[in-house]
């Protein structure tokens, strides 16, 4: 093994600019932890765009090296949980913010931080699943612990073309819900209904009403802002809607009759900070539900050298699905 390895590293000059390099990095700059993994895998993510761009502060302090997950193989391990040659997985916990991420060929993080790859999975199809998929997941789940079924009517999916639209689509599919797309990307149409999309709508617009016709036995929400306002007053008796992105604006202006005139739920979904126990269920369930075939159709894979270019794209609304970074490949 060298002394040193690939990176793509941020650095922010006096003016708080963020600038990007490939580079070569120490293995002694390693920041402490438990468990050292060689990365075969990250992905492109909305938080990964602003890091990279610096178009929103969430990089904690630099230098970092960004990119919010990884699969890989564990290279050397002090903890208990996690033996050389291990396969696992990293989403979450601040990875690529606060501590050094997956664009680059290792890692090193708390032993906490992992979750060993399901036995059915690989460092591919775990990025294709990425924190999108891991967060879309965990939004069906929540639907489903409020008892919404495949019987209850249609659920709705906003931010459809991007990465937790198509994964949220693909997971309701496959677990026999009835799925509308809303997309401004009309172009995709044919995309979203390959992923399971039994109809494709443009982006809602808010309603001046408190109250509408109901539509929506339940909603995965990725945009927030406007459209999520647009969304409750249209969700069913005793509905849910689980949100959890703000690339349409953080406010969320809307009144309290859907909550308290027809029990509607709004379930927030942090995949960020979520117990590691509660982690290994949604792994699980996300490798069980979906299919090698829908998988594919998802992702892109590029080499670490484009994620400048794509942190753009995303952030414009660009990308379609899934982004999996091949960080052996500059």
């Amino acid at each position: 093994m060298t002394n040193t390895f690939r990176a793509l590293v941020l650095t922010q000059d006096e003016d708080r600019k963020t600038h990007h390099a490939l580079q070569d990095v120490a293995f002694s700059d390693l920041p402490d932890g438990d468990v050292t993994v060689k990365i075969d895998y990250s992905s492109l993510n909305y938080k990964d765009g602003l890091a990279v761009t610096g178009s929103s502060p969430v990089v904690r302090s630099f230098p970092m090296i960004p990119g919010i997950d990884f699969a890989g193989t564990v290279t050397a391990s002090s903890s208990d949980d996690y033996s050389e040659g291990d396969n696992v997985i990293l989403t979450g916990w601040g990875v690529g913010e606060k501590h050094w991420g997956g664009y680059a060929e290792y890692a090193r993080v708390p032993a906490e931080y992992l979750v060993k790859m399901p036995e059915n999975g690989t460092s591919l199809d775990a990025m294709t699943i990425g924190t999108a998929g891991f967060t879309a997941m965990m939004a069906v789940m929540a639907l489903q612990e409020h008892n919404i079924t495949a019987d209850d009517g249609d659920i709705l999916v906003t931010g459809a073309s991007g990465g937790t639209g198509s994964m949220a689509i693909a997971l309701l599919a496959e677990l026999g819900y009835s799925v509308v797309a809303s997309t401004g990307r009309e172009e995709l149409s044919d995309y979203l209904k390959n992923l399971g999309a039994s109809d494709i709508i443009g982006r809602l617009e808010p309603s001046s009403r408190p109250l509408a016709k109901t539509r929506w036995a339940g909603a995965i929400d990725s945009v927030g802002g406007d459209i999520l306002a647009a969304i409750l007053p249209e969700v069913h008796y005793g509905g849910s809607v689980a949100c959890f992105g703000l690339a349409g604006g953080s406010d969320l202006n809307t009144t309290v009759f859907p909550f308290i005139l027809r029990g509607v739920n709004l379930l927030g979904i942090d995949s960020v900070m979520c117990p590691s126990d509660y982690r290994v269920q949604v792994w699980e369930k996300a490798f069980n539900t979906l299919t090698p075939a829908k998988l594919e159709a998802m992702r892109q894979i590029e080499p670490l050298s484009n994620v400048p270019q794509l942190a753009n794209d995303i952030l414009a609304g660009q990308v379609r699905g899934r982004i999996i970074v091949d960080v052996t490949k500059y």
